[in-house]
């Protein structure tokens, strides 16, 4: 594929306002004037202090071609999705008198997209947000979708709202800067997407290991097509979560569980991952998944420098945070799970009993 070659991959809902696209390639911003049309004047640049420079950039280029632009800096990765952070921006909007017919545009990883997306969406009851993700995960995750969220001290995300973007902005070329445990964490959530619809992109890492530490390849650049277009399919015919769209959560519930017991210093690509092993582990422990499958995941994950296990002695505090997580309903615990690759569905555990024995099967000595 031509490096001055975009792809663009649709988003559609039930409503107008919840269609948008995708863009995938490079020099993206050119597209921005058309994407918020003639009446936008001001437009908010939420991004983290370690994206200053890039933020800086993007805003001198919105003023070239006619725009007011404002900033607003706020705290890296997770430190940043917190209600005095949104205040913040809020605040920052109010004193330059946004109106709807403005806009905002974030410009760093998931937890910016997240943040920034809950301001636009509680701001005058929601103005437009375009998203401009400088991480892998963010790209084929937190950006695509629609889903904003800060965290409480009770649990990740469990304060949100779902506003779908104007549009989201892939730029591979800003993956050139990313370390490359952060390029790799951030597969996660593409073998994920190959877990629960798109086999091939699991063939595609198993088949090119030496690539997908090389950010500009061509093989990095299918994945993310892959997993967005994975994504965009399930989000178009389920946008606020009430069916299909749950697949998405594959490996996350106990995902989000050792984020909250980590105090969220660890990735989340990595903390997927492990929950991936475990969903694994439940379903093949339930006698509805081949052991190879479990195996095929341990593989692909080990195979990108991903964790398989956990600290064995944090069961309790797990079980907690999981029956906190939002995707549970009363006292039932909810797992994706698959029955096979490309086939998963829901499974509610009513017995703590089989969640602790796979706990064990994935915890480290």
């Amino acid at each position: 594929m031509s490096e001055n070659e975009v792809t663009k991959i649709s988003v559609t809902g039930s409503r107008v306002e919840e269609n948008y696209d995708v863009l995938v390639g490079h020099n993206l911003l050119g597209q921005i004037p058309d994407i918020l049309g003639q009446r936008t004047r001001r437009i908010l640049v939420i991004h983290p202090r370690a994206l200053r420079s890039t933020g800086e950039l993007v805003m001198e280029d919105l003023r070239k071609v006619g725009f007011e632009t404002f900033s607003a800096e706020i705290p890296d990765a997770e430190e940043g999705k917190h209600i005095q952070v949104a205040a913040f921006c809020w605040q920052v909007l109010g004193q330059n008198d946004f109106t709807r017919s403005d806009a905002i545009i974030s410009v760093g990883g998931g937890a910016v997209t997240d943040v920034a997306g809950f301001v636009a969406a509680t701001w005058l009851r929601g103005i437009r947000i375009i998203h401009i993700p400088t991480t892998l995960l963010a790209m084929v995750d937190a950006a695509v979708g629609g889903k904003t969220g800060i965290n409480t001290a009770e649990g990740k995300n469990l304060v949100g709202s779902f506003h779908a973007p104007a549009a989201v902005l892939c730029e591979i070329g800003t993956l050139r800067t990313l370390p490359e445990y952060e390029l790799l964490t951030g597969m996660a959530e593409v073998i994920k997407c190959g877990f629960i619809s798109d086999t091939k992109i699991l063939d595609l890492v198993e088949e090119n290991p030496e690539k997908l530490r090389d950010s500009q390849s061509n093989v990095i650049r299918e994945l993310i097509e892959r997993a967005i277009k994975v994504k965009a399919d399930i989000v178009s015919e389920d946008f606020k979560e009430a069916g299909r769209r749950e697949f998405l959560n594959y490996g996350h519930t106990f995902g989000h569980a050792i984020e909250y017991n980590e105090r969220y210093q660890w990735r989340h690509g990595a903390a997927v991952s492990v929950g991936m092993v475990f969903a694994a582990e439940l379903a093949a422990a339930a006698g509805n998944l081949d052991e190879s499958v479990v195996a095929r995941t341990r593989a692909l994950c080990d195979l990108v420098g991903l964790p398989t296990s956990y600290r064995g002695d944090q069961w309790s505090k797990l079980l907690e945070a999981m029956r906190r997580d939002k995707k549970s309903r009363g006292a039932l615990l909810r797992f994706v799970v698959l029955d096979d690759i490309a086939k998963p569905r829901i499974m509610e555990v009513p017995d703590d009993s089989i969640l602790f024995a796979t706990y064990l099967e994935i915890a480290a000595n």
